[in-house]
């Protein structure tokens, strides 16, 4: 490459100061100006001792003369200049006393966040000029005798620092475990090549930083969310560790980081506790959530962006699910738990010693109760605030973080504007499920609830039981957490009932009607996703639905539970044992279980007796009598069937002495064949339908039961 004018183009800051750049840029251009001038330097040496700077072909071979000079060049580094050592006091006297009347300035900030030497700032700088300046493309070229290699190599840049290049201490500066590096300051590049000749390059985010630009990294980006925020009282404690414990974001370094660790349990936000404490020290806060991480995605190079982006802000870091990153092994958990920046983890587990060299600072999260998540409810809605709506009672059974109620109440009124009506419970219900987690929907089948109280045709005692169970649900919040009815050494904090009696007689109903009126779906656990004819496999089942449980707003239904809460038995062998392990192990993991769990059953007496202790409720769903019957009748042929006016009901639920599920079965089937023969649904279709079902029952199909309409089974 040739350089054929006699003089460069003027420095590229010169005009820029008088035209209102801030000071921190200002403080910049002006030490870019001063690689300028070193560049100056070096383009002229190279003139004065290089006769074939006009040939056309520089930089595509190497000339013997060339490979003389190379043998007689001693690569003796170039001797201090005075001048240059003046501009370069002058500039940082100039930004000292900007300092002094409270500028910001990004690169005096950067050198004091990174524990950057003066030596690491000019390498910086002079990797950095490219992308502020592309004259220095071509210098670069022509100083390397290459017109491909357009960014300073290592030994570029420590020529310009005034180095020799056999230096350790100067090339250890541009090596792993020097700041420059580990902090993805600048990148050596090309690492197949000898040392001296690897490029260097300034990431783009660094660069854009030190101009002004305060756009995150992308990587970065995707995983960042907007954190709300603990009341600062509660994050007391955590202030008290990071006064004491971490460096100020405004100087002396990253320290080498500070961790903490964040216990949530459901309905607890530890990321709004750290964000608070960081508020509170007058830190932003660097938000991430780790479910957002894709299976392609570099951890430890995710965890060192996300360290200078910290870095560069002043920000501290809270990250989580911390279980995100136990699934990909314990290399990516300590990517993130050692990372050199000030660190809050949170998760559901508790602290595993192995998972940093580093002892963190633990503490829990705490649970909202009732009348503070009521108060998170109304703080959201910003006034909009239904009339007459209970939200201690009505929302409090949502177990939300902050974060989570903070969405929850924007998609209600969302939906209400698109909807065009106004902001209701139903509407803030929708939302609050909104964020549930789709985790359980892989080990349970999900029901929207679409029937409540009115649909429900049972006694009078065991609508009451419903309803106090209902109750219960409702107002466990305020009665264990307000009141602390629980006690001290209450470790139960769920709320779980049995529903039993003979099949169809609307048990899986009424668990759909409670979590209807609580506004919560329903999830159905599947038990084929369940057991599992390996040892052990079927605990593990259990314990990844009881998780998932904990982590929604649902009511979970174990339907046909004898299956797995089935009595233990003598054991007599290995069989036995196992089966035993199954039932002892359900009756410690429903000990803990914190969310509404409903058990129902056809064989009562099967279950395990250890399990009535753990049961807040016991609702017996027996077969209807004559009168609830003739409801059941009215109630399954609907008002929009059209009928034959022979009906008799009355009969029906006379006669037949059949349960909720069995008179839906025969009316569906009677409808069927009324639309086959095109006529209005009569008797004789009933009674066909009837005897189909009997005969499905195992029943036996007698004239009296039948009385008078016993001949349409004759004709039939």
């Amino acid at each position: 490459m040739s350089v054929h004018s006699g003089v460069l183009p003027p420095p590229l800051a010169g005009e820029g100061r008088a035209g209102g750049l801030d000071e921190s840029l200002t403080h910049v251009l002006r030490r870019l100006e001063l690689i300028e001038a070193r560049v100056r330097a070096a383009v002229a040496r190279r003139r004065a001792t290089d006769p074939e700077t006009d040939d056309r072909f520089r930089g595509l071979y190497i000339s013997q003369g060339h490979v003389d000079r190379l043998l007689a060049d001693k690569s003796v580094p170039a001797p201090p200049d005075a001048g240059a050592a003046k501009a370069r006091d002058e500039a940082e006297a100039a930004a000292d006393a900007a300092e002094q009347n409270g500028a910001d300035l990004r690169l005096r900030r950067l050198a004091r966040t990174f524990n950057l030497d003066e030596i690491d700032v000019e390498l910086l700088l002079i990797a950095m000029a490219p992308d502020v300046d592309a004259r220095f493309e071509r210098l670069y070229g022509y100083l390397q005798d290459d017109v491909s290699r357009r960014r300073a190599s290592v030994g570029l840049g420590l020529e310009l620092c005034g180095l020799p290049s056999s230096s350790a201490y100067a090339r250890s500066r541009l090596a792993a475990g020097a700041p420059l590096v580990d902090e993805y300051l600048v990148q050596v590049e090309e690492n197949e090549r000898p040392v001296l000749t690897r490029p260097l390059r300034v990431p783009d985010r660094v660069a854009a930083h030190l101009l002004g630009s305060d756009i995150p990294d992308p990587v970065v980006a995707a995983l960042a969310y907007q954190c709300e925020q603990a009341k600062p009282d509660q994050a007391a404690t955590l202030v008290r560790w990071m006064t004491e414990e971490s460096p100020s974001p405004s100087g002396g370094g990253q320290g080498g980081g500070r961790l903490a660790y964040i216990r949530e349990r459901p309905g607890a936000s530890g990321a709004a506790l750290a964000s608070s404490a960081f508020a509170q020290l007058g830190r932003p806060t660097l938000a991430l959530d780790l479910e957002r991480l894709r299976s392609e995605d570099d951890v430890p190079l995710v965890a060192a962006l996300a360290a200078r982006e910290a870095g560069l802000t002043g920000a501290g870091i809270v990250a989580g699910p911390v279980e995100v990153l136990i699934a990909r092994g314990l290399p990516a958990v300590r990517a993130f738990s050692e990372m050199p920046a000030l660190v809050v983890l949170v998760g559901a587990r508790s602290w595993d010693p192995g998972w940093a060299r580093d002892v963190p600072f633990i503490c829990e999260a705490p649970i909202p109760d009732a009348l503070q998540r009521a108060e998170l409810w109304r703080r959201n809605l910003n006034g909009d605030t239904p009339p007459d709506l209970d939200l201690a009672g009505t929302m409090a059974q949502f177990r939300l973080t902050a974060e989570q109620v903070h969405r929850a109440a924007r998609a209600a009124r969302m939906d209400a504007h698109a909807r065009e009506i106004p902001l209701n419970e139903e509407e803030l219900k929708a939302g609050a499920r909104a964020q549930n987690a789709a985790g359980l929907e892989r080990l349970a089948r999900r029901i929207q609830p679409a029937v409540d109280f009115a649909d429900l045709v049972l006694p009078p005692d065991t609508m009451a039981q419903l309803k106090e169970l209902l109750t219960r649900a409702r107002y466990r919040e305020q009665v264990l957490d307000v009141w602390k009815m629980g006690g001290p050494s209450a470790r139960r904090r769920g709320l779980t009932a049995l529903f039993a009696g003979p099949s169809g007689t609307g048990k899986t109903m009424a668990a759909e009607v409670l979590a209807s009126e609580l506004g919560l779906d329903l999830y159905t656990v599947d038990l084929a996703t369940v057991v599992d004819k390996y040892v052990g496999e079927t605990e593990k089942n259990l314990d990844r639905i009881f998780a998932e449980a904990e982590r929604i707003n649902g009511v979970i239904l174990f339907d046909e539970a004898d299956a797995l809460f089935g009595k233990r038995s003598e054991v007599s062998d290995a069989h036995d044992r196992y089966a035993n392990v199954e039932v002892a192990y359900l009756l410690q993991r429903m000990e803990l279980f914190d969310g509404i769990a409903i058990l129902a059953t056809n064989l009562r007496a099967n279950l395990d007796e250890a399990f009535t202790r753990r049961l807040d409720s016991l609702v017996d769903f027996p077969e209807p009598e004559a009168e609830y019957r003739r409801r059941l009748w009215e109630r399954s042929l609907g008002s929009d069937m059209p009928r034959a006016a022979e009906l008799d009901l009355d009969f029906l639920a006379e006669s037949f002495k059949l349960s909720g599920g069995a008179i839906r079965n025969i009316a569906v089937a009677a409808a069927y064949a009324a639309a086959e023969a095109k006529h209005p649904l009569d008797m004789g279709d009933l009674v066909r339908a009837t005897q189909r079902e009997y005969l499905k029952l195992g029943r036996m199909v007698v004239e009296s039961e039948f009385g008078p309409y016993y001949g349409f089974l004759i004709q039939a």
